[in-house]
């Protein structure tokens, strides 16, 4: 056996073991057919949305969690955004931004509307100022974008991995 399949069998193996020791541990895919995931997946409805940000926000809920069939959760949000000049040049002159976001989140069931999952999730982003007007504000409204996308990626996250925790 030469070298290289040596490697190759020992990493299939070396997969094989890591694969039994996740099953055996009680491990579930979230998305699987025993995992949690499958509880969100066109059941969650965003507050409808109020601001710009809110629109890309919940576009991306929807993105990730599929459209809404079945409302059987409400998902209520607010949304904080801070940007802050962080370079500067020698005419004094601010050339790049950084931009914070938080999400502050409930989600609720549909039909009691009691509490089942409230937290927070945070991210952030940057844009370059230093060229026309139009580049700049073009800039800026692509990072307000990528915040509300990196916001809701963390939120999903934050829902799929307690999901199984959800009433069905």
């Amino acid at each position: 056996m030469s070298s290289s399949d040596r490697r190759r069998f020992l990493r299939l193996a070396g997969l094989s073991l890591g694969g039994a020791v996740l099953a055996g541990c009680g491990f579930t895919p979230v998305y699987g057919p025993e995992g949690g995931g499958t509880r969100l997946m066109g059941h969650v409805r965003p507050d409808d949305p109020k601001t710009r940000d809110d629109f890309y926000f919940t576009r991306r809920i929807s993105e990730r969690l599929d459209p809404v069939s079945v409302p059987r959760y409400r998902l209520g949000y607010t949304i904080t955004t801070d940007s802050l000049g962080e370079a500067v040049s020698p005419t004094n002159a601010t050339t790049r931004y950084s931009l914070t976001g938080n999400c502050d989140y409930v989600l609720r069931d549909g039909g009691t509307n009691a509490v089942l999952l409230a937290g927070r999730v945070a991210g952030f982003t940057s844009w370059s100022a230093s060229g026309t007007v139009v580049a700049s504000d073009a800039a800026e409204e692509d990072a307000h974008r990528r915040l509300m996308a990196i916001l809701a990626d963390n939120l999903v996250t934050r829902l799929t991995a307690q999901a199984s925790t959800l009433p069905q």
